[in-house]
């Protein structure tokens, strides 16, 4: 069960389901805000497993052995009957669950956008466009739920934020990715470059939410590690990142909460 976990890409799995109950929490209430966070987290797990599954190779032409794959932990027959377990379950707990279909169903989507990024997009030009849509999915599945519009400042961010996470978690492995052949967008800008984008794309997360909840506190901690991030080395660069993002998560909840509202139940 921990192979399966690790994976997964753990940490950013479950970064990603606790915002995702945060903001069930501040737009319905505990109970299905934990539903929703399973079903969020089930999918986070298709995408993770798909891409050790896909890269295995390339992990073990680089010697990658903190992955349980290379290392021997699991092997890609259990993984690929994981998949098949979880996939359906996926579906289920999406379509039929708090989200309904109409969030399930976009939710879902952004789940296809992950594994398509994993299969195909990883090495294009497009490479941060299945990450764009795939968060802005994330977050707006849960506010169309609600039967409520969803702002453009929360798609924005919800991409924004995609596209900053895809550039700083290429950087740890640009050189070995470019020894692979693999040339998404951050690769074929270079380090300087990609770092650059990150650290703007940050500020620009940063200033989007704070003009939709002002918290001059939050905001002053945001654009700092925003620059942080944009100067950090690729050892550190995806761990500034995701404090930052704590930060901006925060920022986020709070204007949720203030503009989108709860719903009754």
């Amino acid at each position: 069960m921990l192979s399966l976990l690790r994976a997964s890409h753990f940490g950013p799995t479950f970064a990603v389901t606790l915002v995702s109950f945060l903001l069930a929490v501040s737009l319905w209430w505990e109970g299905p805000a934990y539903v929703i966070a399973f079903g969020v987290f089930l999918g986070q797990l298709l995408v993770g497993w798909s891409n050790d599954l896909n890269d295995y190779q390339d992990d073990l032409k680089h010697n990658r052995v903190n992955k349980p794959l290379v290392s021997g932990q699991l092997s890609t027959k259990k993984l690929k009957l994981a998949i098949k377990i979880v996939a359906p379950m996926a579906l289920v707990f999406n379509l039929f669950g708090p989200l309904g279909f109409k969030g399930g169903s976009l939710y879902l989507f952004g789940v296809g956008m992950g594994v398509a990024y994993n299969f195909y997009f990883k090495s294009t030009l497009l490479s941060p466009l299945p990450y764009a849509l795939a968060f802005a999915a994330l977050v707006s599945s849960i506010v169309i739920a609600t039967d409520q519009a969803v702002p453009i400042w929360l798609i924005a961010a919800g991409a924004i934020l995609g596209v900053a996470a895809h550039f700083a978690n290429v950087l740890k492995d640009l050189d070995q990715d470019l020894a692979s052949g693999i040339k998404g967008l951050p690769q074929r800008l270079g380090k300087k470059n990609s770092r650059i984008i990150c650290g703007v794309l940050l500020i620009t997360l940063t200033l989007t939410l704070n003009n939709a909840n002002p918290n001059q506190l939050l905001l002053i901690v945001g654009l700092l590690g925003s620059v942080l991030t944009s100067i950090s080395t690729k050892k550190w660069i995806f761990k500034v990142l995701m404090i930052t993002a704590i930060v901006d998560v925060i920022l986020l909840l709070e204007a949720a909460g203030a503009q989108i509202g709860s719903i009754s139940v």
